[in-house]
């Protein structure tokens, strides 16, 4: 696994992913074990919590991986996902993530702008871009520039910096799993060993 850092938006992200399959996943191998558990926001359910950032293209390749993994979430499981806002670059981008949601089309907008980005080559990175992406489903662009820096979008921004800063994120794709372990990669093991580590915490109940 290797750890990356950011020195301008072109830069690539290095991967962090692992192939190997394996019956029962091995903690400081496969995920990693939160030092300084976290909180869930559904008590009573176990909370998987993607951190990503729209610009990486190992969580554009992980997003197909979830969104199957979605497709058959089980009940007492609270999907939550969290844009990283870990530098600068990213906070833009959780901004308009957090905007997105709360003017009620991020359901809509979420795969288009990872695909806009990677398969379209677009750079919507900052708030002028992601404005002029967001017109084209109906967001007034200056309704997207007064939110973008409100107090509402501040406060969502400032607790997924938060949330980095407990779960020790190095970078992403990252899913943290009921605020105790983390796995990362850009692969469907992700996806299995997030499923395993739900198991593991249901049978603790």
């Amino acid at each position: 696994m290797k750890k990356f850092l950011l020195g301008s938006v072109a830069t690539a992200i290095f991967a962090c992913s692992g192939t190997a399959m394996a019956a029962n996943f091995v903690a400081g191998k496969d995920y990693t074990v939160v030092a300084n558990p976290g909180k869930v926001e559904v008590p009573g359910k176990i909370e998987v919590r993607e951190f990503f950032w729209y610009g990486c293209p190992h969580c554009f390749k992980l997003e197909p991986h979830m969104q199957a993994w979605l497709r058959k979430i089980p009940k007492d499981v609270n999907f939550v996902r969290t844009p990283a806002a870990m530098n600068p670059v990213w906070e833009q981008g959780a901004r308009g993530y957090y905007v997105s949601e709360a003017l009620g089309v991020r359901k809509r907008t979420h795969l288009p702008l990872f695909h806009a980005i990677h398969a379209g080559g677009q750079q919507i990175f900052d708030q002028k871009s992601q404005a002029k992406f967001f017109v084209k489903y109906g967001v007034p662009e200056a309704k997207f520039n007064s939110m973008f820096n409100s107090f509402a979008i501040t406060s969502k921004v400032a607790q997924s910096k938060k949330l980095a800063q407990q779960y020790q994120l190095s970078g992403v794709p990252a899913v943290v799993v009921n605020g105790k372990y983390v796995v990362q990669g850009e692969d469907g093991k992700v996806t299995q060993v997030v499923s395993y580590l739900v198991e593991k915490e249901r049978k603790a109940k």
